[in-house]
This record gives structure tokens, sequence and C-alpha cells, in this order.
């Protein structure tokens, strides 16, 4: 019992470094994400982009076919005018994943929920910017017209890494040099996916995990 319990964090740090050590390439995805329900069919793209390393496909992401965006506010910690809780696509996971806390995703389909993170002592250090995207189990998440508010967003999301805490992914403006829709290495071992929809190109870092 012991050394199953000393093993354990040692196995997770193995699947992470590996996850982190691996270059990462983008090919198309030409079909609509799997297991879809016939709400989202209209306001998600058919064709999708897959994120693949070494060892095989890391995530797939489908985004919707557009997004309301207004005026970025005036806090420079924040990247995009984006409404809280809207919809910005899908996120599937062949395999066991992370999100950028580290925790573990298992293997399915998840939506992509755009929120910021609060001003408070609670999230205080988590990241530069506050742009977040969360992930919230497809069969949990049944209104892609649904705006969430945070503490909604968070429960929901929460069902998604197993753990008080929700699941994330950083969104950023895209690293100098990036191309849409492209992937690549920012700093020392994050891989951001650089996608546009609409008139809006963003980033998201799909490979990595936070040092706060």
């Amino acid at each position: 019992m012991n050394n199953r319990l000393v093993r354990l964090p040692f196995v997770f740090l193995l699947v992470a470094f590996s996850a982190l050590a691996q270059d990462y390439k983008l090919e198309p995805v030409a079909t609509a994400a799997p297991g879809l329900p016939a709400a989202y069919g209209p306001v998600i793209q058919t064709q999708g982009l897959r994120v693949n390393g070494t060892a095989g496909a890391w995530c797939e992401v489908w985004l919707t076919k557009s997004l309301a965006v207004a005026a970025k506010p005036d806090d420079a910690a924040i990247s995009f005018g984006i409404a809280q809780g809207t919809l910005l696509g899908v996120i599937r996971f062949p395999g066991k994943g992370a999100d950028r806390r580290g925790q573990v995703i298992a293997a399915g389909v998840y939506t992509l929920r755009y929120s910021l993170f609060p001003v408070d002592g609670a999230h205080s250090g988590v990241a530069p910017q506050r742009d977040f995207a969360l992930l919230t189990p497809l069969a949990a998440d049944p209104d892609p017209a649904a705006t969430p508010a945070f503490e909604d967003l968070i429960k929901m999301s929460a069902k998604a890494s197993g753990t008080p805490h929700p699941a994330v992914l950083s969104l950023e403006t895209p690293p100098a040099g990036a191309s849409a829709p492209g992937v690549v290495k920012e700093g020392e071992h994050d891989w951001t996916l650089t996608v546009k929809v609409g008139d809006l190109t963003f980033s998201v870092i799909v490979v990595g995990k936070s040092e706060g």
C-alpha cells in the first residue's frame, strides 16, 4: 500500500514531463467533433485542428463559426472584449490530457467557454492575464447559446477536472511571429495554438503548466 502511494506522484510527473518534452505540430481535422449534440451543429465549425506530439494526438479543437467581440476593457490584464461564459469552441482529448494547472483531464470532448478570473486574493498570481477558457464536459453543457456567470461556470468546469478547481486553459494575444492557424513553442515549455474566428485572432496555451 505504501509503495503505491509513493509511486503515484512519480507516475503523474513522468506523464506531465513526457507531454512537455515533446515537439508539437498542427494538422487539419476534416470531420466534425465526435458526439456533437444537435444544438451544437449550427454553431461549431465542421473542420477542426489537431495538435500532434511525437507520441500522437494531444488534443483536437473545433471553434465556433462566429464570435461576438466588443471593445477591449481598459484593464491591461484583460486581452479580449468577450462576454463572460461565451462559447469559444470544443476540445477533445483522445487520451489523458491536462489543463494549465497541471490537473489531469480524462479523455473526452469538452466545451471551451470564456471567463475572466476576478481580481481577488484567491486568484492573485494565477497568470499575468485574466483571460481563460474553462472546460466543461460536453454532456454537462447542453446549451451552446448559454452564457453562464463566473460562479456557475466554475461549478460546471469542476466536472471536467474532478476537483474543486475548474479545468482551465490560458488565453492570450498571439505571441510574436505566430500565424493563424498555427502552433508554436512559447518560453521554455508552453505550446500555443493560435486561431482566428471572424476578425478575432487569439491564442490558447494547449500544452504547459503554470508556474504560479
